[in-house]
């Protein structure tokens, strides 16, 4: 059964109990992709659960929600992590600062420091830190590197330290699989600099997993330990053997050694859903071999009852995920580097007024049921039912200055949570049957929304309200909404238009009538 899925945890001995001899675990980072997928993982082991996020109103639609605690806090905010911290047997750190700017080294060190400091004083038994695989004599790339100074600095807390260090995680969502992929889907030949015959030793999400459930439930374990799976690969076989896995032609590579690793990321920013400024440590972290030099966990964590996954079947996995909607959590899932992150402020007059707002709206002959489904649906490989021109060059565009572009698609095909990446946008409200509220993520002068609503008239008909807002930032944000005010009639009405024919589609195919379907060609 385990081959079967992604995940899986250690079948030892059951810590659950009585409710209050449950050991309690903090975990960080539960927005992001391990952190998510932990959480369920340590409920099912057992463990009482508690999470730790900044906005706590990002975990609405979670399924464990129910089952853990939340902590609202900042691990940088001394009072907040210590409130956290209390009671804590084992405390998960899960947290980088990737592609956040040339400071990230500063900052992911003084928020270790400040996660180990409040564990020690709340008297944690162990912490427990996901961290990269790295040589012991090699120039570390500096995403390795403080990958590595984390680990110390948290050792240096005082409080037992388990340190787990692994290579490319391979599994549905995960940043390293989706770069993977589209470079090997979209290009049929590829030009590359001489990273592509480094050794890595890639590892199955389901064996993270695994390990990380094992350090909790491990008596007396501290140390760094390197986790990988049982195949060592250089990225051109990978590539080669995901071809072979995904059914798609083997793309013929060529090795270009003068290509540098800015050259590279910006790259795999335009090819992949990874903006450039991630790609790039991803990239140069590409130039260190990458391959486990010990394997002292199974002292205190033995391997998994039916092996570790090697990379074929680890691929395999994951796009079977992929293909059946179920990708539980995504690298996306965190919010971009330097992405506007405040919530759209209830009174639209703030700041002096400086709001531009699009507003239309017009009846729908579908119900309300069948109009959300369709607002739901946005994004992704459905489209945004409208001009498709204009928001494939738009995030192109964003994607050559860094943006995350319109590649990042949807999660779920169906489904859609608080958080969530929406290509360039990012879930903020949801109120099931009347309010979707997008937050952009592109680059822009200033922050921007979309909200789509489901209202009724004075005669109880069915509308579809849609409104786009921009505040502006400086003379460069209203000379931006000046320029693109023209188009809005294309983009934005033919959206408005669009959704609601759509959702009357709906509506006569359960009375059996057939009716033109839209398509993001249109």
């Amino acid at each position: 059964q385990q081959d079967a899925v992604e995940t899986a945890t250690p079948d030892d001995a059951d810590p659950a109990g009585d409710q209050g001899d449950r050991p309690l675990v903090l975990v960080t980072g539960v927005t992001g992709y391990i952190g998510g997928r932990l959480v369920p993982e340590l409920l099912d082991a057992g463990f009482r659960v508690r999470v730790l996020a900044r906005k706590p109103a990002v975990l609405a639609g979670r399924p464990w929600l129910d089952r853990v605690e939340v902590a609202a806090g900042d691990v940088s905010h001394r009072g907040e992590i210590d409130a956290a911290m209390v009671g804590v047997d084992f405390a998960y750190y899960l947290i980088h600062a990737l592609g956040t700017g040339p400071g990230f080294a500063e900052q992911e060190r003084n928020t270790a420091a400040s996660f180990g400091d409040a564990a020690s004083r709340a008297g944690v038994r162990r912490i427990i830190y996901l961290g990269g695989l790295f040589p012991q004599r090699e120039t570390l790339s500096g995403h390795l590197a403080s990958r590595r100074e984390v680990g110390e600095v948290l050792r240096a807390s005082g409080v037992p330290t388990v340190i787990l260090r692994a290579a490319i995680i391979i599994g549905s969502g995960s940043i390293s699989f989706e770069m993977l992929r589209y470079l090997t889907e979209r290009l049929p030949v590829m030009v590359t600099p001489k990273w592509v015959d480094t050794r890595i030793q890639p590892i199955a999400v389901r064996d993270v997993l695994y390990y990380l459930v094992g350090a909790a439930r491990a008596a007396d374990m501290s140390g760094a330990f390197d986790i990988g799976g049982p195949d060592v690969l250089t990225y051109r076989q990978m590539m080669l053997r995901y071809a072979g896995a995904a059914g798609v032609p083997r793309p013929r590579i060529l090795v270009v050694p003068v290509l540098t690793p800015a050259l590279s990321s910006h790259w795999v920013g335009l090819v992949t859903p990874v903006p450039g400024r991630i790609a790039r440590p991803l990239v140069e972290s590409l130039f260190n071999e990458v391959v486990c030099k010990e394997h002292d966990i199974v002292d205190f964590v033995p391997d998994p009852p039916a092996g570790l996954l090697g990379f074929d079947r680890a691929v395999e996995l994951a796009l079977k995920r992929i293909g059946d909607g179920q990708v539980s959590t995504s690298w996306s899932s965190a919010a971009a580097p330097g992405a506007p992150s405040d919530p759209l402020p209830s009174d639209p007059d703030w700041a002096g007024g400086s709001l531009y707002v699009d507003d239309r709206s017009g009846v729908v002959a579908a119900t309300p049921e069948q109009l959300w489904s369709v607002i739901t649906g946005v994004g992704g490989s459905n489209g945004w039912y409208s001009w498709p021109l204009a928001w494939w060059a738009r995030g192109l565009l964003d994607r050559i200055f860094g943006g995350p572009g319109l590649r990042r698609g949807r999660r779920d095909p169906v489904a859609l949570s608080v958080g969530d990446a929406l290509d360039w946008w990012r879930v903020e409200t949801i109120e099931p049957l009347h309010l979707l509220r997008l937050r952009a993520e592109m680059r822009l002068p200033g922050l921007a929304w979309l909200e789509m609503s489901v209202e009724a008239d004075d005669h109880g008909r069915t509308v579809f309200r849609q409104r786009a807002l921009f505040h502006p930032r400086g003379l460069a944000g209203h000379a931006y909404w000046i320029a693109v005010a023209p188009f809005h009639g294309i983009v934005f009405g033919g959206m408005q238009r669009n959704i609601r024919a759509a959702a009357s589609r709906l509506r006569q195919q359960e009375v059996g009538v057939k009716f033109p379907a839209w398509s993001p060609t249109q």
